[in-house]
């Protein structure tokens, strides 16, 4: 016979409630596990190329640049020129930065580039701290350019402490940061989170596994508690997601192609309603570890 049928008690409607969220919310998670997506081919991808770089740089000489005396047990962290170069063999541009030591040397650069410029400082205590005045944007002339960076010289420091660069403006949007490092225990592993003190303060950032595929970027990015800013928060424009979801897949892409690459920091992405721009990028190598293990890790599903 069968086994009779209990209908479940709740002392309270709020449990009751409760307990069916937790059930819709593991019918989910069994849907997505069921349909883990796919890893894309993408275009705009020289694997052999990027291939040969690290090669290169692996096994050039030490030079002062690299900050460590050759690349050792612990690898290197690449010149601003050299991580660039890698990053766009995958589809991955950085926009220029063009140091300016001195007011002269910044109008130039502003020259070059064309107008409006920002104008940054990348001293370690102050970079990615907008909040102490090292950052100046939309400056439209050479006449604001040169009032901007006396200003910035006279409140914070002198030129060579400050190491201003200047760098062509790009569209407003959400700032956000993607990274990816080796984790020892589980392999490569991808991050995104807003750029900002409140997300890092909270701890909002959102991880996933290299290889990641499609749908796993797609929930990434919208499973941060900050994710409404993302789509159109209080009337505000929605960015580019899917630019976005792009991104976070090249990235996943270079760091499992290639697992020399031990460390990849974009910070800031500027996503605008079309498109996004990387504004600053660091990459580091080291030879890769033995790994007696076979394929791309996963964490189990039951």
């Amino acid at each position: 016979a069968p086994a009779p049928r209990h209908i479940p008690a709740y002392p309270a409607a709020e449990r009751a409630v409760r307990a069916l969220g937790e059930a819709v919310k593991y019918a989910e998670w069994r849907r997505k596990a069921a349909e883990p997506g796919r890893v894309p081919e993408l275009d705009a991808v020289d694997e052999a190329g990027a291939a040969a770089l690290i090669d290169r740089l692996l096994h050039a000489p030490a030079t002062p640049r690299q900050g460590t005396g050759g690349v050792g047990q612990h690898g290197i962290t690449l010149a601003p020129g050299d991580a660039h170069e890698l990053l766009a063999r995958y589809g991955i541009p950085v926009r220029p930065a063009l140091p300016a030591p001195d007011a002269d040397t910044a109008v130039r650069a502003a020259a070059r580039l064309g107008y409006p410029v920002a104008l940054k400082t990348t001293a370690p205590h102050l970079r990615h701290r907008p909040d102490l005045g090292g950052v100046r944007l939309d400056l439209a002339t050479e006449e604001q350019l040169r009032t901007a960076y006396a200003e910035l010289t006279d409140t914070l420091g002198k030129p060579a402490e400050l190491q201003p660069v200047v760098q062509a403006m790009v569209p407003r949007g959400v700032d956000t940061v993607v990274r990816a490092a080796i984790d020892p225990a589980v392999g490569a592993v991808l991050s995104f989170g807003l750029a900002g003190a409140p997300s890092e303060l909270l701890g909002d950032t959102a991880h996933r596994l290299v290889p990641a595929t499609d749908q796993e970027v797609a929930e990434q990015i919208r499973s941060i508690r900050t994710a409404p800013l993302l789509f159109g928060w209080r009337g505000s424009a929605p960015v580019d997601t899917a630019a976005l979801e792009e991104l976070l897949l090249r990235v996943s892409l270079l760091v499992d192609d290639h697992p020399e690459i031990v460390a990849v920091g974009l910070e800031p992405v500027v996503v605008a309603p079309h498109g996004l721009a990387v504004l600053g990028a660091t990459v580091r190598l080291a030879p890769p570890p033995a790994r007696t293990d076979l394929g791309p890790r996963r964490l189990p599903s039951y």
